[in-house]
């Protein structure tokens, strides 16, 4: 619900912060030289975005050529539409955040936003842990029998193995000699096998 928030937030703020910038641009240079510039901006963005996009796409299929995953060019793809929409909405801010995004060299600090508070824990909220190897193979995360082994007793122990103790308190260990793990055959078994 907070993440709804700060969306609605956004969308009202964005766009109020983008039209009062507007206003001021448009006391200082004109109005005529505003919209100018807002139409420039747009139609130079649009043609940045085809470029670098028919790049990324070049990427993806040179990635997935050579066996690789195109994971950066997958984020860079998603990246390029979003700073499509920002260069062709109206203003100038949106106007220059889409052209970070556009840019190779200015889009890889979004990439990495983008993965690492993204795309990595949503895959780790998706597949329990194993998207980044943060797996627990004992117990519950935290909780009380994650040092005690569990309720079934033997649990992992970190120092090298496994905790011996019984669960019911007596101990129920039973040695074999070494005479006990000699098996002898009978010759009519071993016939019958084959």
């Amino acid at each position: 619900m907070p993440r709804l928030r700060w969306l609605f937030l956004a969308l009202l703020v964005v766009p109020l912060a983008d039209a009062l910038f507007l206003v001021f641009v448009a006391a200082e240079i004109g109005w005529q030289l505003t919209v100018a510039l807002v139409v420039l901006t747009a139609l130079l963005g649009t043609l940045f975005v085809r470029a670098e996009g028919r790049h990324t796409l070049r990427r993806i299929q040179q990635s997935l050529a050579t066996g690789k995953t195109p994971t950066n060019e997958l984020i860079d793809g998603g990246l390029l539409i979003a700073a499509g929409a920002f260069l062709l909405t109206p203003g100038l801010l949106t106007d220059a955040l889409g052209f970070l995004l556009v840019f190779p060299l200015t889009r890889v600090p979004f990439r990495y936003v983008v993965k690492e508070w993204v795309i990595v824990p949503k895959l780790d909220q998706q597949t329990g842990g194993f998207a980044t190897g943060n797996v627990y193979t004992f117990g519950f995360p935290g909780g009380e029998d994650a040092d005690a082994g569990g309720q079934f007793g033997g649990g992992f122990d970190p120092t090298g193995g496994f905790d011996q103790t019984d669960v019911d308190g007596d101990d129920d260990t039973i040695d074999l000699d070494e005479d006990a793990y000699d098996v002898e055959f009978d010759e009519d078994d071993e016939d019958d096998s084959r």
